[in-house]
């Protein structure tokens, strides 16, 4: 919910003079924020083989990670999460009418804020989300790039709740340019390696996204005009869906999605195969009971070789995102999505209201890619003595290189408005191009929810027997046991300075 909070007291967008008492304090953040970052970054380099997304991606660390999570809101903060829930291998824009991103949020390439009509983007705390903020004193927005918040436009990172603030850092490797405000005392920090740690989370973003498109379709898909039906075998507890076309109306207009024959607590995949997959859906209210919202911290829908792929619609969208062509380019246009977004590529944020993206954890267990072990090729015990032959020269591991965005197209969705609170920004009178694949709305369906829920639930339903999570337990272990250790240092001492307007 975009609350376009400028002229905040306290919020700075310029470099802070300190005090020792200020120098003391930021000393203190300084250790938690890199120990916070340092742990999960670790963590990564030993995933091997688990079929669980390993941290700093999947399901929320840290030590005050929620024990339910709540549908979206706009009350306390209900818990800290270290993990990124945005992750852009390319680049990230955001325009039309996009209001905010939750959580940590990680791009390798530049970050462009160019809004119809201007406003402001909410960045790592929202008005309406989850309320799980990252820890304070860490690097809430990472950019490998440049910033480039364009004229009447905006950037906010941070807010407070009624017990203090939630305060992170903008860690850029390129230049900043136009309007960015950082709540105290989050900085704007210069680092041109800011991006390189996490490369390693972009290769493995791309290792996971082509095993999971791979596996073998454990149920089918039914497709009519007005409706989706996912019908799974009933019994594994990975439940895989392989869909070649568009989940769509024959016009291109929203549909709605249904699952059935799943078994409790089954981690479920739908892996959009295909160059231009489109999703548009008014499926999702992020209310306890919907079907959708039960199976979200266990919901994965794929891109693996999309070079444009879209969603769109009126929900709010439950599950997370996972695109694995660093040539991409992913369009997000819901009023709400409510999962991880892990991207290759680019990402466009776009939408005809206050759209946003909300951090809820994936905590499913994906299926596994196994390479087969060579046979032996020992000499026979008759054979003479082999001639030398030279050793095969190890080929280097390829680095994808960081793709360059194209000149985004902001679709407008073919939903109806969406029943939540807009921006404060007033309505732009242009309206931006609508994608071919959905040049016209079905009137199926019945119409959007409001996502301002006043219920809370637990995602995913009852657990199943583990499958076989490879290092992950030990490598959750090292990275809660260092987080405890910190957790004692975080300081909350600000008053509540009012972000809902």
């Amino acid at each position: 919910m975009d609350q376009g909070r400028t002229g905040t007291p306290g919020r700075r967008t310029t470099a802070v003079s300190r005090t020792p008492a200020t120098a003391r304090r930021r000393a203190v953040r300084i250790a938690v924020a890199t120990a916070v970052a340092a742990v999960p970054l670790a963590a990564a380099l030993t995933v091997g083989s688990a079929a669980p997304l390993a941290p700093p991606l999947g399901a929320c660390t840290g030590p005050d990670c929620p024990a339910v999570w709540p549908g979206p809101n706009n009350g306390d903060f209900t818990g800290r999460d270290a993990s990124i829930n945005v992750f852009t291998g390319g680049n990230y824009t955001v325009n039309g009418r996009a209001a905010e991103a939750e959580g940590k949020i990680v791009t390798l390439g530049n970050l462009t804020v160019d809004k119809n009509g201007g406003g402001v983007y909410n960045m790592g705390v929202v008005g309406v989300g989850s309320r799980v903020v990252p820890p304070n004193g860490s690097d809430f927005v990472t950019t490998g790039g440049n910033v480039d918040v364009k004229s009447g436009n905006s950037i906010l990172i941070g807010g407070s709740d009624s017990h203090g603030p939630a305060f992170g850092n903008l860690r850029h490797a390129g230049s900043v340019t136009g309007t960015v405000s950082i709540d105290p005392t989050g900085q704007s920090i210069q680092d041109p390696n800011a991006a390189a740690p996490y490369q390693t989370v972009l290769t493995r973003i791309e290792e996971v996204s082509d095993c999971v498109g791979q596996a073998t379709a454990t149920g089918t898909v039914d497709v009519s005009s007005s409706q989706a039906t996912f019908t799974g075998d009933g019994t594994s507890t990975k439940q895989v869906f392989n869909v070649t076309q568009n989940l769509t109306s024959p016009t291109g207009g929203q549909i709605g999605l249904v699952f059935t024959n799943i078994p409790a607590g089954a981690t479920v995949v739908v892996n959009m195969l295909g160059d231009s997959p489109v999703i548009n859906t008014y499926t999702g209210t992020g209310l306890a009971g919907d079907q959708t919202t039960d199976m979200r911290s266990k919901l994965m829908y794929n891109f693996p070789t999309a070079t444009s792929a879209q969603i769109l619609g009126s929900a709010q969208f439950q599950g997370s995102v996972l695109a694995g062509n660093p040539g991409g380019t992913t369009t997000i246009a819901q009023p709400g999505l409510n999962g991880r977004v892990y991207l290759a590529g680019n990402l466009i944020h776009t939408g005809t209201g206050g759209y946003e993206i909300h951090s809820y954890p994936f905590d499913g267990d994906l299926p596994e890619c196994r390479t087969p072990s060579p046979s032996p090729t020992s000499p026979s015990p008759t054979s003479p003595s082999p001639s030398p032959t030279s050793p095969t020269p190890t080929s280097p591991t390829p680095t994808s290189p960081t793709p360059t965005s194209p000149t985004p197209t902001s679709p407008t969705p073919t939903s109806p408005s969406p029943t939540s609170p807009g921006p404060t920004s007033p309505s732009p009178t242009a309206s931006t191009t609508s994608p071919s694949a959905s040049s016209s709305t079905s009137g199926a369906g019945p119409a959007p929810t409001s996502h301002h829920p006043s219920g809370h639930h637990t995602g995913g339903g009852g657990e199943l027997p583990s499958t076989g999570a490879g290092n992950a337990p030990v490598v959750f272990g090292l990275a809660g046991a260092a987080l405890l250790g910190l957790g004692g240092l975080a300081v909350l001492a600000a008053r509540r300075r009012g972000r809902h307007g």
